[in-house]
This record gives structure tokens, sequence and C-alpha cells, in this order.
């Protein structure tokens, strides 16, 4: 039997490939604690958004060495897409179907004004790639579990994904300070003011702390319509997923369905479904979805520390400008479809 050809390039064995990523990850770890720790403190920060801005600031530092990489990009792409699908589990499509139905016009209406504010603004202010379309599913959806969704999906780059990250956080917190006071002064009813809240405020988070600021029954609706929207992170990734294999053919990209279909949302809407028989323990469920937390938390730490801060500082203003836009114009869309439909 003839022996290897040394000059051939051999595969890594499974124990190459994660002694590689150890050193990595390790760093990805140092970033992940000190996150979580402050995201406990102030929730409406959270840990995702603090390891960003920490992996940010470490990366900044020139504290990434090559032999980082490895883990690092495993951290941002592997474990990414096994948080969405873990995600899903805490989804109760039961319950979405049951009592979200009502607020599914208003959700639709908000889906698209959002997109469509976004590719306007866009041209407006001269932003192409990724971003626009990042910030357009981050407001139009469920803030940066879409983002991180849609990422893998279009190729968007480290700086985009930190940088619509970023401009999401802004708006996240401007939501719960803004909106109870302003609903408020509009004299919205707890149902108007959670059909508002769960169309209108970004992330999932940001929505309950909003709902139920204002009130116990605001806050229940606004997290059953939040969660009818976030269910639409999966039809909104697939028709970009096409979108894209579309926009690439004939191209020298040779991409296709096949290689930018997000598998990994098959697995969030199969989550979604084992989550909504009853069949696994509350304990087994709350474990999961803490697992859920600690890998988003892990992925946005490898983002932030392979971005490029310069090249987002370069890009300036626009994408704050792009991100305020489209929020105010969901803001405002929301309560012209509720009072459209009556549900206010």
């Amino acid at each position: 039997m003839n022996a290897p050809d040394p000059a051939l390039p051999t595969s890594p064995t499974p124990l190459q490939t994660w002694r590689a990523r150890a050193a990595g990850l390790l760093l990805v770890a140092l970033v992940v604690v000190p996150a979580m720790l402050f995201g406990a403190w102030v929730p409406v920060v959270g840990g995702a958004v603090t390891a960003l801005l920490l992996g940010l600031a470490v990366g900044a530092a020139g504290m990434t060495r090559p032999q980082h990489l490895p883990g690092i990009k495993f951290a941002q792409g592997p474990i990414l897409r096994y948080s969405v699908v873990m995600l899903g589990f805490g989804l109760s499509l039961t319950e979405v179907v049951k009592t979200g139905l009502a607020s599914l016009p208003v959700t639709l209406i908000t889906l698209a004004i959002a997109f469509v504010s976004a590719w306007g603004l866009s041209r407006l202010l001269r932003l192409s790639g990724a971003l626009p379309i990042l910030i357009g599913v981050g407001t139009a959806i469920c803030g940066g579990s879409a983002i991180a969704a849609t990422a893998p999906v279009i190729g968007a780059r480290d700086h985009e994904i930190a940088l619509s990250m970023t401009t999401i956080f802004l708006f996240n917190v401007a939501g719960v300070l803004l909106f109870p006071p302003l609903g408020h002064l509009l004299g919205l009813s707890d149902q108007g003011f959670g059909v508002w809240a769960g169309t209108a405020i970004n992330d999932t988070s940001s929505v309950v702390a909003a709902g139920y600021l204002y009130s116990q029954a605001a806050g229940d609706l606004a997290t059953v319509v939040k969660l009818t929207r976030a269910s639409l992170i999966v039809p909104i990734t697939l028709v970009l997923a096409m979108w894209l294999a579309r926009r690439n053919r004939g191209t020298s990209t040779n991409a296709s369905l096949r290689d930018t279909f997000p598998w990994f949302i098959l697995g969030f809407v199969a989550a979604a479904a084992v989550g909504s028989t009853g069949l696994l323990p509350p304990l087994v469920l709350h474990g999961l979805k803490v697992i859920a937390q600690v890998f988003i938390v892990a992925a946005l730490a490898g983002i932030g520390l392979s971005a490029n801060l310069k090249q987002m500082i370069a890009t300036g203003p626009r994408p704050i400008l792009l991100g305020l836009g489209t929020w105010f114009a969901v803001a405002a869309g929301s309560l012209i479809a509720q009072q459209a439909t009556g549900l206010t």
C-alpha cells in the first residue's frame, strides 16, 4: 500500500481543529463572562450588546492575534447558528397562532414600512451592502436576533453586523424610555399600547420592559405580539436567501439557493414545534434558553473581536440616521395601522 504523498494537503483531525480554536474561544469566554454579569445587572443594555462593545474595545486595543481567529470565527459562525436554533424552543407556535392573529395585519404593515423605509433611506444616505438589510430586518422583526439570523444568509461583514447591532441597541433603549410616557400622552389603552410596543420596538427584552412599565395587561399582550412578529424571521430569511441566489445567478460567485439556504432556520422551526408540544420539562426549556443566550453573547463577542473599528468609524453617522428614520416610520405606521384596523 502506497504511503500518502507528504506534498498533498491533509485535513486536520477534530482534535487539531479544536486545538486551533482553543485560544480564540478562550478570548471569547474572557469577554462573555463580564458581559453577561453586566447584562444581568443592567438588563436594558443586556449581555449581547455589552459583549459586542467589549469585543470591539479588545480588538481596537490590539489584543486579537492571528492564533485567535479560528476560535473567533467559530463563535460568530456555528455558535451563532446554534443559538438561533435554540431560540426556537422558547417560541410557542400555538400561543402565537391563537392570540397573535388579531395583531398580524398591523405586524405585516409595519414590516412592509420598515423595509421600504430602510431601502429608501439607504439610497438617500448612500448606504449600500448588507447594512441597510440588517437594520431593516432588525427594526422590522426582532432586533439582534433577526440580525443574527440574517447576517450569515446575506454574507454580511463583521463591521456591518456590529454597526447594525449598535444602531438597533440605541433605539431599544429609546423605546423603553420613550414609549410608556408617549403611550399615556396619546391616551392608548392597554391593548393599543401592547400592540404598539409589540410591533414597533425592536428587541424582545425592550418590548417586555416597555409593556410591563405601562401595565400588566399591556405587557402580556406586547409579549405575544412580539412572538408573532419574531416568527416572521423564518419566511423573511428564506425570501432573502432566494433573492440572493437569484441576484448572483450568472455571476462569478456561482451562488445557488442550496448554498445560501439558511438550513439552521429549519432547526429553528423544528425547535419551536417541539417547544410547543409541552413534552419538554420547564427546567429543560429554561436550560436551553440560557444556553441560547450564552451562545448569542459569545457570537456577538466574536463579531466585536473581529470587526474593523476604523471602518465602522469611517462610515460616520449615516447608519444611525438610517435606523432613526426606519424606527420612526415603523412607530408612526403602527399607530396609523391600529387606527385603521380598530385595535387601539
